[in-house]
């Protein structure tokens, strides 16, 4: 017997980017390959973003309200009515108190994704796939609420999958290079990379730019590539992340969920923050030695990034040992734990259910 309706809540826009959308995706596809059904609700979204959850075969709800408090919760309760919900995900950091206990306890399970680990939820279970979860997450939720803490549940996509026995090759010199900046691509920071990658263009062979699904690319960063000498490629919303990291040798990156397809791929990398909810895990990747943090992206200089990485391009010890390293961290199959805990925390609850009807 197939599964029921999963109801994703989360939202994506060039302000607060795409990775709650895409890490969802990755829950959804679990999803569907046990047989159920996905259905996004989004208040915010892009064209990009609605085009890939499409291919996907997901459904679609617009959402009208502001994002979180009572309004947002009705509009979910009834989208979860119409669609016949056995889940509900809610990935986002606007969702207050009076949503969560707004939409818990109508029939149907209810996953929070919280990276933050910083309030207790009206939920049953409280997902935080970082590192920091186990020291950032409040142990003092409901009683009911069940904690999926660490890199084990990390959100990799269908894509990464046919990676899993891959080994990459750590090349004595590296000299290729992407540059991933999160759903938004930052023009600032983006024009920061650009130029420190021009002081060190004659280490490069190539340069893939990733711009986000939320992002245009403006002619500012054309004119940096164009500083390349035609050794820069730029892609806009890449439905492959997985090939393009296999094909670099090193990566800079925000530091947001993509860190942990880098380190299921082995990718070396530098990581800076844009964003403050980042700036834990960031230091925390680059304290245990999965990555190197370079700090806000807002103050990067060309200088500095361009020291660090002619470093990390020189260096193939260096690459090695962080490579090995994250290959042992996430291992790809987070999303199908998730699905797997969902589904034995709702055969527990209704089992319940029954047992006090029976002795009632």
């Amino acid at each position: 017997m197939g599964l029921g309706t999963l109801l994703i809540r989360a939202d994506a826009s060039s302000e607060i980017g795409t990775g709650h959308v895409m890490r969802c995706l990755a829950i959804a596809q679990a999803w569907r390959d046990r047989g159920g059904g996905a259905v996004f609700l989004m208040a915010q979204s892009t064209p990009a973003i609605c085009e890939r959850l499409s291919r996907e075969g997901c459904k679609i709800l617009p959402g009208h309200a502001i994002t979180g408090g009572a309004d947002d919760a009705r509009t979910t309760l009834d989208a979860a009515r119409q669609c016949g919900c056995e889940w509900l995900v809610l990935d986002g950091y606007g969702f207050d108190s009076e949503y969560e206990s707004g939409v818990w306890g109508h029939g149907f399970g209810v996953l929070y994704i919280d990276d933050l680990g910083d309030r207790k939820h009206s939920a049953d279970i409280i997902l935080n796939p970082n590192l920091t979860a186990a020291s950032a997450q409040d142990a003092g939720q409901h009683h009911e609420t069940h904690q999926l803490l660490g890199t084990e549940f990390s959100l990799l996509r269908r894509e990464f999958r046919s990676w899993s026995d891959w080994n990459r090759e750590i090349v004595p010199t590296a000299n290729r290079i992407l540059v991933t900046l999160g759903g938004g691509t930052p023009e600032e920071l983006a024009l920061c990379i650009l130029e420190a990658l021009e002081q060190v263009k004659s280490q490069v062979e190539s340069v893939m730019f990733v711009l986000g699904a939320s992002s245009e690319q403006p002619e500012s960063l054309k004119k940096g590539g164009a500083k390349l000498e035609g050794k820069a490629s730029f892609v806009r919303a890449a439905s492959d992340m997985a090939t393009l990291m296999a094909e670099a040798d090193v990566a800079i990156a925000a530091a947001g969920s993509t860190c942990w397809e880098m380190c299921f791929m082995g990718l070396p990398a530098l990581i800076v923050d844009v964003a403050r909810n980042q700036t834990a895990e960031a230091m925390e990747l680059h304290r245990q030695g999965y990555a190197k943090y370079l700090g806000s992206g807002s103050e990067l200089r060309p200088q500095k990034l361009a020291a660090e990485l002619t470093e990390l391009l020189g260096s193939q010890e260096v690459r090695r040992e962080i490579s090995q390293r994250c290959r042992k961290l996430v291992d790809g199959r987070g999303a199908e734990r998730v699905v797997a805990a969902m589904l034995q925390t709702r055969a527990q609850s209704i089992a319940s259910v029954v047992h006090e009807g029976a002795r009632a």
